[in-house]
């Protein structure tokens, strides 16, 4: 039987979450409760006990309503594909006229396929050296879960969003995982420095001059930086022509399709 959460249903969610995706309580709770909220769980039950879990967090697109599928986990591919389903129809009749995925295997990927998933919102990644300069200036982790919003809307309107409510949520873990926000007025950049290497997990600014300031900025700030690899969207303009693509995001339309050939999605708190 598949439906929504009950408050009752919160431990075996949580433990099922633990067992199959590896993710703390704290975390799992936090996803269930902040970033998709309980009214947007959906369970499958199987033998009186939760056999599977799918949160539909609530998302827009070109001004649409939408969901963002995550954390879907469970045993069995025949319960995993009829708790998808049963969530965008759900979904549907709240309005949400399409649902959005970064699968997280090869096998999960088939699955959504098969559910009517097609790959959307590709990346390009590609190194850079970062040169040095002094006078590239920045502010550091002064962006807001709000201001992040504001700032996507900005440089890529064609987004994928959150509520801020959301994005903090996502903004939250990125910290506790060491990340760090670089921004001025024109652009901003979030990326996690490992060794002499910066890696931009998202970069925005208005063209590639503006993004190298808030690399060079960046890299005054770490120090022993001298290169940096960079993940923007497909369709991003900055550094057009370079980079690597790759795979990234799948989407099934419930409601009328419409073209996301350039529209973006990143952050989607998928680790």
């Amino acid at each position: 039987m598949y439906r929504l959460m009950q408050p009752s249903d919160k431990a075996a969610v949580l433990a099922l979450w633990q067992r199959e995706r590896g993710e703390s309580e704290e975390f799992a709770a936090n996803a269930v409760e902040r970033f998709a909220g309980q009214q947007n769980v959906y369970v499958a039950e199987e033998n009186d006990a939760i056999a599977a879990v799918a949160l539909a967090v609530p998302v827009t697109l070109q001004g649409r309503q939408g969901s963002y599928l995550y954390g879907l986990c469970g045993q069995g591919s025949l319960i995993l594909a009829g708790l998808l389903d049963y969530l965008c129809a759900q979904q549907k009749l709240r309005g949400a006229g399409f649902t959005v995925a970064v699968p997280a295997t090869p096998e999960q990927a088939a699955l959504l396929q098969d559910k009517g998933f097609a790959r959307a919102f590709a990346l390009r990644c590609l190194p850079r050296e970062v040169a040095r300069n002094l006078w590239s200036q920045a502010e550091f982790d002064s962006v807001t879960a709000k201001k992040l919003c504001e700032l996507r809307e900005k440089f890529w309107p064609d987004t994928v969003q959150f509520t801020p409510e959301r994005m903090a949520v996502v903004l939250g873990d990125l910290y506790s995982r060491g990340a760090t926000i670089v921004a001025n007025e024109r652009g901003y950049g979030v990326y996690f420095r490992k060794e002499d290497t910066l890696y931009f997990v998202e970069l925005m600014a208005e063209d590639d001059r503006a993004a190298e300031v808030l690399m060079e900025a960046a890299r005054e700030k770490e120090v022993i930086v001298e290169k940096a690899v960079i993940t923007v969207g497909a369709a991003q303009t900055l550094f057009l022509g370079e980079g690597t693509r790759q795979e990234y995001g799948m989407i099934r339309f419930d409601g009328e399709p419409f073209d996301v050939s350039e529209s973006y999605m990143r952050l989607m708190l998928e680790g």
